[in-house]
């Protein structure tokens, strides 16, 4: 029973929840108070008008009300999605931060390797096998996931091993779409084969090099009202 009632206790509610999302996302977007309230009364507006049309403005206005709702809570969430991502962009180890989002059956370890220059290599482990994340200067962090990759081969050999290069260039990928693009690997492994590889990358966890990585909410961690959408 304790543990029960002490559970709600230390979870914020979800007006406490959505009052920081807006603080996070004006932070970012300063008019976006501005913009959804101009979005609910412009979808009220076409109902009532739709209304007049049809002769009963009052029972359409009030009809469109939810359906204004409805809309500026999805618009909010991609907003808060887009303004979440946008300030962990350029943080040294955003990258672990977005791949916390992962779903169960992933196992995430931050900073597998980390240089001086501040290049970072996160790993995740899943069905697809062995996914090396490499966040820096694209000249020199393609080095360091070589590097990885080769270590990686030797204790896992027969393990499919990808590599990707956070960013916004030429054959990297967003960071807002880096959890997205993970999740479409293939599916290579079993679940006990998954679990078989965790079991031998545990001698390359000796000793690594610790980061520290930024802390911030992130859009699949949010308890948003109902139709607030998910990143993808």
């Amino acid at each position: 029973m304790a543990k029960r009632e002490a559970t709600p206790e230390s979870k914020p509610g979800r007006v406490a929840q959505v009052r920081a999302a807006y603080k996070i996302t004006k932070e970012v977007q300063p008019r976006i108070g501005l913009i959804l309230l101009g979005l609910f009364l412009g979808v009220v507006a076409v109902f009532v008008a739709l209304g007049f049309v049809l002769q009963s403005p009052i029972l359409w206005g009030l009809t469109g009300v939810p359906f204004a709702f409805l809309l500026t809570v999805v618009i909010f969430g991609r907003r808060v999605e887009k303004a979440a991502y946008s300030r962990l962009e350029g943080q040294l180890g955003a990258g672990a931060n977005a791949l916390s989002t992962l779903r169960r059956g992933w196992t995430v370890d931050p900073a597998v390797a980390v240089t001086r220059n501040q290049d970072v290599v996160h790993r995740v482990v899943g069905r697809p096998g062995i996914v090396l994340v490499g966040e820096g200067a694209p000249n020199r962090v393609g080095n360091l996931l070589a590097n990885e990759k080769r270590k990686h081969a030797r204790v896992a050999p027969d393990t499919p091993i990808y590599d990707v290069v956070v960013g916004d260039g030429d054959g990297q990928v967003p960071l807002r779409r880096l959890s997205a693009h993970v999740m479409k690997l293939p599916r290579n492994l079993r679940p006990a084969q998954v679990t078989e590889v965790l079991h031998r990358l545990k001698a390359l966890s000796v000793n690594r090099q610790q980061l520290p990585i930024p802390k911030g909410p992130l859009p699949k961690h949010a308890k948003l009202p109902p139709g607030t959408p998910r990143p993808r």
